[in-house]
């Protein structure tokens, strides 16, 4: 009797969304890169309570902007902070719609089975990048300027030159177990996929808080399920999720 009921009332909640229409149209998504296991976790719900479709175009933080401003068609985007709150600046986002979605931070990952190098210091984990054969990093994403930024403070950023394996948003979570790569720095939700083990946190001196926010398009065609899709990232029951993704809900503390 609860599963009927549970059943019934999302099919009567996606009917309200969609105005009594038996299908709602698709709900155009642009996300940021590390949110992808999230927001692929809460599809099912998503779709089961709006009637709407996920149609969701994952790119690096940074090239969410991009798209957007290039005209691609969206109803949500869900990015790093300085994006969404640029695109709220630009009015290309609804800026009462904003909502602070969680953070991670940047992590090591090596190869699943692999030994795990000391990154536990600045020394160590400095001397943990020099001994390693390739470093996958983003190329274009927030943690990967972090990166640059980490191997100029290390005094190696030259020596690292060689070794490094930029890579997109649609291959670097794969750049350990495919071989590219023998070690990957990046958001540590990005490393938490098969065939890589996370090795932890870079030292706290050298991290850097990614973090995710979201917003509804100023011209969304299905803004009721774009405004759905945020609050069910931002509700209660989303917490393990993000946890389970290596990230933490709201803002650093």
């Amino acid at each position: 009797m609860r599963l009927e009921l549970g059943a019934a009332t999302c099919a009567i909640a996606a009917l309200l969304l969609c105005g009594g229409a038996g299908h709602c149209a698709d709900l155009k998504a642009i996300v940021a890169v590390p949110m992808t296991g999230v927001v692929n976790d809460l599809r099912a719900e998503l779709e089961r309570s709006t009637g709407s479709r996920l149609a969701a175009t994952f790119v690096s933080g940074p090239i969410v902007k991009r798209e957007i401003d290039g005209g691609s068609a969206f109803d949500v985007a869900v990015s790093i902070t300085p994006v969404i709150d640029a695109l709220i600046k630009d009015g290309k986002l609804r800026g009462e719609t904003r909502a602070d979605v969680g953070y991670a931070v940047v992590g090591v990952g090596v190869r699943a089975g692999a030994a795990k190098p000391d990154i536990r210091t600045v020394a160590a984990f400095r001397q943990a990048l020099l001994n390693a054969r390739s470093v996958a990093h983003s190329a274009t994403g927030a943690s990967g300027d972090h990166f640059k930024r980490i191997l100029q403070q290390l005094g190696i950023a030259d020596e690292m030159q060689p070794k490094l394996r930029p890579m997109g948003a649609d291959t670097i979570a794969q750049a350990v177990p495919s071989g590219q790569a023998e070690m990957i720095v990046v958001t540590a939700s990005v490393i938490l996929v098969p065939g890589v083990d996370l090795v932890g946190p870079v030292p706290a001196e050298l991290q850097f808080y990614n973090t995710f926010a979201a917003g509804v398009g100023a011209q969304a065609e299905n803004k009721a399920a774009a405004q759905a899709l945020i609050t069910l990232l931002t509700s209660a029951k989303t917490v393990p999720v993000l946890k389970a993704h290596g990230m933490e809900p709201g803002l650093p503390k």
